[in-house]
């Protein structure tokens, strides 16, 4: 199991934080890290000097599907072009986003379906394992066990994101999604949250019963990404060691 830590969309942040983990989490496209527009030299060194290796989240500012074929065109080939350049870099997996414009309609869940085969078959031309992250408590993201079914109908691995199937439905909904989907799981981001509405906080701030994760992820042998929001290494590291002692 390696462990990592994601750094949003910052090489100065890749820098300052990732001594030490297995590799940077960075957020590409749009008004994140753009490849078109920066050189990436900073990036291979920065990667480099901490001995790192890269994996990616993709844009999340637009939906993977909507009703108009066109947009879905333009959605894939733009995220293909993003994973093919992720794949130059050697980057591991990329993550994205399980969302459609409106994730009620369930007439619209096999264009979503149609939409991530086609995004994953371009992270395999690519060398990228791509894995679907549930983001089910946001307004346009795929309810849990949805994004599970149709994770299991295409053959797509799964970011199993923690906090935010604690924020969908508590600990009752990390237990059911890994009960039916947890040989799914190849990536997870972990961190803590409280039912009030904080969240990415570090393990052990909040209410997450990562005890019940370990049980329902018996020897994971997947990546892990500390995504907890702030730039203090020894709570990232404190996360990461508390990850370590949960799941190994």
């Amino acid at each position: 199991m390696d462990v990592g830590v994601t750094v949003g969309d910052s090489v100065e942040r890749l820098e300052a934080t990732v001594d030490g983990f297995a590799f940077a989490e960075l957020s590409i496209g749009e008004s994140s890290y753009v490849p078109a527009d920066t050189d990436d030299s900073r990036l291979r060194a920065a990667l480099e000097s901490v001995g790192a290796e890269l994996c990616v989240h993709l844009p999340f500012d637009q939906v993977v599907a909507t009703s108009v074929p066109r947009l879905n065109v333009a959605i894939a080939d733009y995220l293909a072009e993003l994973l093919d350049w992720a794949g130059t870099l050697g980057a591991r997996k990329a993550v994205l986003h399980a969302t459609m414009r409106n994730p009620h309609d369930t007439d619209q869940r096999p264009v979503f379906a149609d939409q991530l085969s086609a995004i994953a078959r371009a992270g395999d031309d690519a060398g990228v394992e791509l894995v679907v992250e549930n983001v089910g408590h946001q307004a346009r993201g795929l309810p849990l066990s949805v994004l599970g079914d149709i994770a299991r109908e295409t053959g797509t691995a799964v970011c199993f994101d923690v906090g935010h199937a604690y924020m969908e439905d508590g600990d009752d909904g990390i237990e059911r999604f890994l009960d039916e989907y947890a040989d799914l799981v190849s990536h997870l981001h972990v961190h803590d949250v409280r039912g009030r509405g904080d969240t990415h906080l570090p393990i052990g701030a909040g209410e997450v019963d990562y005890g019940l994760v370990a049980e329902l992820l018996p020897d994971f042998e997947g990546t892990v990404a500390v995504e907890v929001f702030t730039d203090d290494v020894p709570l990232l590291r404190d996360s990461a060691a508390r990850a370590r002692s949960h799941l190994e």
